[in-house]
C-alpha cells in the first residue's frame, strides 16, 4: 500500500453567507488537521475566539459556506485501488476531484473511504471540499424533519455534529467546518484489512483472543484465497480466507495469561497484537486481558449498578469528561496525558466519555490503557429528541459501527452507554407531549446499539442511558435503581440536599465554581470586574449561574465584598459542596457503588463544574477531590443516635486499630476525647458510633469534632457553617523561602483554622501548588511546595493576602 499524506498547501475560501469584507472570497492559508477559525485567527482576521465576547461577534462563522482547496501529484503505479480516505469531515462536505464529484459526507463521527481511480490523473491533481454551513443546516434539517427538543439554542440533534460545538451549558458556541482529522490518499492491490476487532475472554487462567477481521478485495470477492495470521504472546494461529469471503475469525489462546487490572487493583499488562493478511497488509495493536460484568440484578433495596472487573467489585471514583479544547484539532497526546493525570492524582479510576462530545482519539484510550483508568464510553446523543428515519439512523448506525470496531481493543472500555438524559427527558421532562408523535431516538437505544454491541463486540455491558433504572417501567432516574443523575443541587436546592438522596450510583452531579483568577482575568475585561459583568457573563453559560452560586454559598459562607472575595468564595464554596456529596455517597457502601462527578475539565476559559479549568489549572475542586476520592477515606456523617465515623478501605489490606476522637475548642482546648477500636475488612467499609460525650457540642460555634485513624485521611465535622463559626480571621503563622527550586509557604496554625489554600496563580500566573484545603488544629503546621515560579519571583509573593486564604477570612 502507498500513502499519500495530504496536509500541506490547503487554502480556505469562504463562499458564501455573512462573511466580512476582508474575508469574503479570499483564499487563506488552512492547516490540515485543523479548523476555520484558528486558520482565520493565524491570518489576522478575527481577534482571539476565547477572549472578551468575541464569541458573539464571530456567529457569522458557523452561517458561511467554507471551501478547502488543496493541489498534490500523483504518478501511476500500478495498484488497482485508489482511494481518498478522510477520517474526520465537519460536517456537511462534498468532494471535488478534477472537477468530478467523488462523494458526498454528513457526519463529523466517522470515517469516509472514496474510489477515486476514475477521476485521478497522471501529475498534478486538484483536491476541493465544499462544506455548508452548519448553522442554518442544523435549523433547515430541523424544520424540514420535524423540530425536536433539545438544550440550548441551536438544534444540533439535526446533525451528526459535536453537539457541544453549538455551545452548552459550559460550552462556547464555535459550531464552524473544517478538515478535523487527517486525510490522504491510499493506493492498494489484491486486499486490505479493512477493521479488526481483537475481543477477549479469560478461561480459567488463558487468555482467549478472537479477533474478527474484514477484508476488502481490490476485484470484489473473485480471488483468493487469502491467509490470515494472527500473533500475540510468541504464539500464532492463521487461517485462510477463500474466495468469496470478506471476513475472518482467529482464535489465540495464551496460557497462563497476565490480568488486566483497573487502578488501585493490579497491573495494566498489555499485549501486542499483530495481525497480517498474506504479504499485503498488516495491523497492529494491544489487547488487556479481564472480564467485565455490572451487576443490575433486583435486591431488595431496588437494584444496583456494580461495576465488576475479573470478578472483583470495583468501586468507581470517576468523572465525567467533555472534549478538553473547544477547537479539536488542538488535543495533542501531551494535553490528554496531562488531563488524564489530573484524574489519577486525584484518585479516581474511571473516565465517563459523555455523549455531546465525540469518540476521543486512539490517545486517549491508549493512555487509559496504561494508567488503568476505567472508560465509560457514550454513544453521542445528549439531551435532545432524534429522528429515527432513515436519513438520520443511516449516520448513527454507521459510525456506532466503526465506533464500536475502533475501540474493540481497549481494556480500559468497560461500558457503552446509549445517550446521555434523553429517556428521562422524554419520561419526565415533557418531551412527550412536545414531539406529538413524532420518533425521538428510543429505536436507537433499546434496539439498534444493543443489537450492534451483539454483533459486534459483546464482552462490554450496555446501559440504554444514563440515568436509567434498567426498566421500562420505572422512571429512570430513581435513586434506589441503577444510575441517578443528581442536579436540583445545583438548580434549585442548598447542598445539604445531597443527604435527600440514597442513590445506588450517581453518574452525574456537580456544583460551579470560577476557573483560577489568571484564567479567568485573561478572557474577562469588565471594568470594573463584577459578577454580572458583560463579559463575566459571556463566560458563564449557565441559565442563572451566578445568580446559583451566590444562593449557594449563602447559607455557609459570609456574604462577598470584592470581586476577590467573590472568587474564592464561589471556588471555595463549589469544593465544599462536591465533598459534602460524596463524603455522604461514599459512607452508603456497599450499598452504594460509585460516583462520577460533573465535571473534569473544561473546553475553554468559563465558570462551570470543572475541577481542572481550560488553562490547566486546578482548583480548590481538584484538591476536595483528591481528598474524598482517597482509597483509605474516613468521614463523619449522622447516625440514627447522633454521630458515626464511616471508614472505606479501598484496599486489598485490612485495617485494625484505634480511632482517636476529639471534640476541641478553637483554641485547641480539648472538651472531650475517645480511643475506639476498629476495624474494616479488605475493599470494604465499617461505621463506629460515636460517643455522646464526645459527638455533641457545648458550642457549635466554637467547636470541631476531629477523628484521626493511622492511615486515613483525618475526618473533621463542623458544628456550625463558616457564616456562624467564631473563627479567627488571622489564625496562621507563615513563612515563605526558596529551597530546591521551588517555594516552600510553611503554615503554622495559633487557632483552628479551616480550609487553607494557597492561589498560586495570583502569586505568579505559571505557579501550581502541590496541596490545597488544608484544616488545621491549634500548633499544626503544613508545609505547600509552588513550582513554576521564576526564580526572581520574592517568594512572600505567595504569602500576600489574596494568595494565602482560608474560610476564615471570608468573615468580616
Amino acid at each position: 500500500m502507498t500513502v499519500i499524506p495530504l496536509s500541506e498547501s490547503w487554502t480556505v475560501t469562504a463562499l458564501s453567507g455573512p462573511a466580512p469584507e476582508g474575508v469574503a472570497g479570499r483564499a487563506i492559508p488552512a492547516t490540515v488537521p485543523g479548523s476555520v477559525h484558528l486558520d482565520l485567527l493565524r491570518a489576522g482576521l478575527i481577534d482571539e475566539p476565547f477572549d472578551g465576547d468575541n464569541e458573539t461577534t464571530q456567529q457569522w462563522i458557523g452561517d458561511v459556506d467554507w471551501r478547502f482547496e488543496t493541489t498534490f501529484r500523483w504518478h501511476e503505479d500500478g495498484s488497482e485501488r485508489r482511494d481518498l480516505v478522510a477520517e474526520g469531515l465537519d460536517t456537511l462536505a462534498t468532494i471535488t476531484l478534477n472537477g468530478v464529484e467523488i462523494g458526498r459526507t454528513e457526519n463529523q463521527h466517522r470515517s469516509y473511504r472514496f474510489d477515486i481511480g476514475a477521476a485521478l490523473v497522471e501529475g498534478e491533481n486538484a483536491l476541493r471540499i465544499d462544506f455548508d454551513a452548519p448553522v442554518p443546516a442544523a435549523h433547515e434539517r430541523s424544520e424540514r424533519h420535524g423540530a425536536r427538543p433539545h438544550v440550548n439554542h441551536h438544534p444540533y440533534n439535526a446533525l451528526r455534529k459535536m453537539g457541544s460545538s453549538f455551545g452548552w451549558d459550559w460550552g462556547i458556541d464555535v459550531a464552524a467546518s473544517g478538515i478535523w482529522k487527517p486525510i490522504r490518499i491510499e493506493t492498494w492491490s489484491t486486499a486490505r484489512i479493512a477493521s479488526v476487532r481483537p475481543l477477549v475472554d479469560v478461561e480459567g487462567t488463558t487468555g482467549v483472543l478472537e479477533a474478527h477481521v474484514a477484508i476488502e478485495r481490490a476485484d470484489g470477492l473473485r480471488r483468493g484465497p487469502l491467509r490470515v495470521e494472527v500473533e500475540i504472546a510468541d504464539r500464532v494461529e492463521q487461517v485462510e480466507v477463500a474466495p468469496g469471503e470478506s471476513s475472518a475469525r482467529v482464535r489465540v489462546e495464551v496460557p497462563d495469561a497476565d490480568l488486566w487490572w483497573p487502578r488501585g487493583h493490579g497491573a495494566q499488562p498489555l499485549y501486542d497484537v499483530a495481525v497480517r493478511l498474506a504479504d499485503v497488509d498488516a495491523w497492529q495493536g494491544r489487547v488487556g486481558f479481564r472480564t467485565v460484568h455490572v451487576d443490575i440484578a433486583p435486591d431488595e433495596d431496588g437494584s444496583p449498578f456494580a461495576l465488576h472487573v475479573n470478578g472483583r467489585l470495583i468501586h468507581v471514583r470517576g468523572a465525567n469528561w467533555i472534549p478538553d479544547h473547544a477547537f479539536l484539532t488542538e488535543i495533542d497526546r501531551d494535553r490528554y496525558a496531562r488531563r488524564i493525570a489530573d484524574a489519577t492524582e486525584a484518585n479516581m479510576n474511571l473516565l465517563r466519555v459523555w455523549g455531546g462530545g465525540i469518540y476521543e482519539s486512539d490517545d486517549f484510550y491508549d493512555l487509559c490503557d496504561e494508567q488503568g483508568v476505567l472508560v465509560w464510553q457514550d454513544f453521542l446523543l445528549a439531551c435532545a429528541a432524534y429522528a429515527e428515519e432513515e436519513w438520520l439512523s443511516r449516520e448513527i448506525e454507521a459510525e456506532a459501527r466503526e465506533a464500536i470496531t475502533r475501540l474493540s481493543p481497549h481494556p480500559s472500555l468497560v461500558v457503552w452507554n446509549g445517550n446521555n438524559e434523553n429517556i428521562v427527558a422524554y419520561a419526565d421532562w415533557g418531551w412527550r407531549s412536545k414531539l406529538g408523535g413524532l420518533t425521538w431516538g428510543e429505536a436507537y437505544y433499546r434496539r439498534m446499539f444493543p443489537a450492534l454491541l451483539a454483533e459486534l463486540d459483546p464482552t462490554r455491558f450496555y446501559s440504554a442511558g444514563s440515568p436509567y433504572s434498567f426498566s421500562s417501567y420505572l422512571s429512570p432516574n430513581l435513586d434506589q435503581y441503577g444510575t441517578v443523575h443528581i442536579w436540583d443541587v445545583w438548580n434549585t436546592k442548598d447542598y445539604a440536599a445531597y443527604r435527600e438522596w440514597k442513590p445506588r450510583f450517581v453518574a452525574e452531579f456537580g456544583f460551579q465554581g470560577p476557573p483560577a483568577w489568571t484564567t479567568l482575568t485573561d478572557v474577562v475585561h469588565d471594568a470594573p470586574l463584577d459578577p454580572q459583568g458583560e463579559q463575566m457573563l459571556v463566560h458563564q453559560k449557565a441559565w442563572q449561574g451566578n445568580i446559583n452560586l451566590e444562593r449557594g454559598y449563602g447559607p455557609h459562607l459570609p456574604a462577598p465584598k470584592t470581586i476577590d472575595d467573590w472568587h474564592w468564595a464561589t471556588q471555595l464554596n463549589q469544593a465544599a459542596a462536591l465533598r459534602f456529596g460524596i463524603s455522604y455517597f461514599r459512607s452508603l457502601a456497599p450499598y452504594n457503588t460509585g460516583t462520577i462527578v460533573w465535571q473534569l475539565n473544561d473546553d475553554w476559559p468559563v465558570i462551570s463544574w470543572a475541577a481542572v479549568d481550560f488553562a490547566e489549572r486546578r482548583k480548590p475542586l481538584w484538591y476536595a477531590l483528591k481528598a474524598v476520592y482517597a482509597p483509605r477515606f474516613a468521614t463523619i456523617q449522622p447516625a440514627e443516635d447522633g454521630l458515626a465515623a464511616v471508614l472505606l478501605n479501598d484496599a486489598d489490606e485490612a485495617w485494625s486499630g484505634d480511632l482517636v476522637v476529639r471534640r476541641l475548642a478553637f483554641d485547641g482546648t480539648v472538651r472531650a476525647e475517645a480511643v475506639i477500636a476498629a476495624e474494616v475488612e479488605a475493599r470494604g467499609a465499617a461505621t463506629v458510633a460515636l460517643p455522646a460525650e464526645v459527638a455533641a457540642a457545648d458550642d457549635p460555634t466554637g467547636e470541631v469534632l476531629v477523628v484521626d485513624a493511622p492511615g486515613f485521611g483525618r475526618a473533621l465535622h463542623d458544628f456550625a457553617e463558616v457564616v456562624e463559626q467564631s473563627l479567627d480571621r488571622a489564625p496562621l503563622e507563615v513563612r515563605a523561602e526558596r529551597a530546591d527550586g521551588a517555594v516552600r509557604v510553611r503554615v503554622t496554625a495559633r487557632s483552628y483554622v479551616r480550609d487553607v489554600f494557597l492561589l498560586a496563580d495570583r502569586g505568579h500566573r505559571d505557579a501550581a501548588v502541590d496541596t490545597g484545603l488544608v484544616s488545621l488544629l491549634p500548633g499544626e503546621e503544613h508545609v505547600f511546595t509552588v513550582t513554576g515560579a521564576p526564580e526572581d519571583v520574592d517568594p512572600s509573593a505567595f504569602t500576600a493576602p489574596l494568595v494565602l486564604r482560608h474560610a476564615g477570612d471570608l468573615r468580616a
